[in-house]
């Protein structure tokens, strides 16, 4: 049976953690035209990090698969059609009707109506708030006995903020980042940096767009040290101690959006 496309918990406070593409779940009409395997889209989608939106008093949980629509992409780039727009994975055995693609932009539509509504309750009620938009990303593209990539160029984690005013929201990513960096990660400290390997993506446009006086997004990706992205193997103790990173920037950013 197909679930809900998100799970939604509102609460009293102008912090929201969203997680994109924790989802794995398809309808039936879609899967049954997936030349993809379960595989290979669990390991472009992000699992897990449902996990950590238990940082923030309104928390939005995606389980519907990105490879049925990708709420981080704009409407029209939302189902992905060719192999290009999925990391060269071949999507389709049988391309979707215009019928099915537009019963799964409906729901596309219907998350962004939703997220309107909560994000305007949120300016009406506290005039400021802070989204966590929460993803993960390979790092061993390769294959499974391939090398992590270039640590170089691929930090623990990286914090977007290329859709948002930087100066304005200043006092926000610089205690973000400050925060994190400083958090005692079992007995080490991440390797946290800002735009090295993405920016945000089209949620964190959005929500800057149709909010730009009063909603910050941090797009927060994280390498997937925690797991490994082939065999799904968890460490539980890494991604949980994640989540208490995360948390330890709340009091910060709180203060900070006082700020902004």
């Amino acid at each position: 049976m197909t679930q809900a496309s998100w799970i939604l918990k509102e609460g009293n406070g102008p912090v929201v953690a969203v997680a994109l593409h924790d989802g794995h779940d398809v309808r039936p009409e879609v899967a049954k035209l997936f030349a993809i395997t379960e595989t290979d889209r669990w390991r472009e989608e992000d699992p897990f990090t449902a996990n950590w939106t238990a940082i923030a008093d309104t928390q939005i949980v995606v389980r519907r698969s990105r490879f049925e629509f990708d709420l981080n992409r704009s409407r029209e780039k939302a189902v992905y059609l060719k192999p290009e727009d999925a990391w060269g994975l071949p999507v389709w055995q049988t391309k979707p009707s215009k019928e099915t693609i537009e019963r799964s932009l409906a729901e596309y539509d219907a998350f962004y109506a939703t997220v309107r509504r909560i994000f305007a309750n949120l300016e009406r009620h506290f005039g400021r708030f802070v989204v966590f938009d929460l993803h993960t990303y390979n790092h061993r593209r390769f294959g499974p006995q391939s090398l992590s990539a270039d640590p170089r160029y691929n930090p623990e984690i990286n914090l977007g903020t290329a859709t948002l005013d930087r100066n304005r929201w200043t006092p926000v990513v610089e205690s973000f980042l400050t925060d994190l960096q400083k958090f005692d990660f079992l007995g080490r400290q991440l390797d946290v940096r800002e735009n090295i390997k993405f920016w945000g993506g089209h949620f964190p446009y959005w929500v800057h767009q149709t909010f730009p006086q009063s909603a910050c997004v941090l797009s927060i990706e994280v390498k997937k040290f925690f797991i490994d992205e082939w065999t799904k193997k968890l460490d539980l103790l890494q991604l949980n101690t994640i989540r208490c990173a995360l948390q330890s920037t709340i009091p910060g950013v709180l203060a900070a959006l006082k700020q902004a």
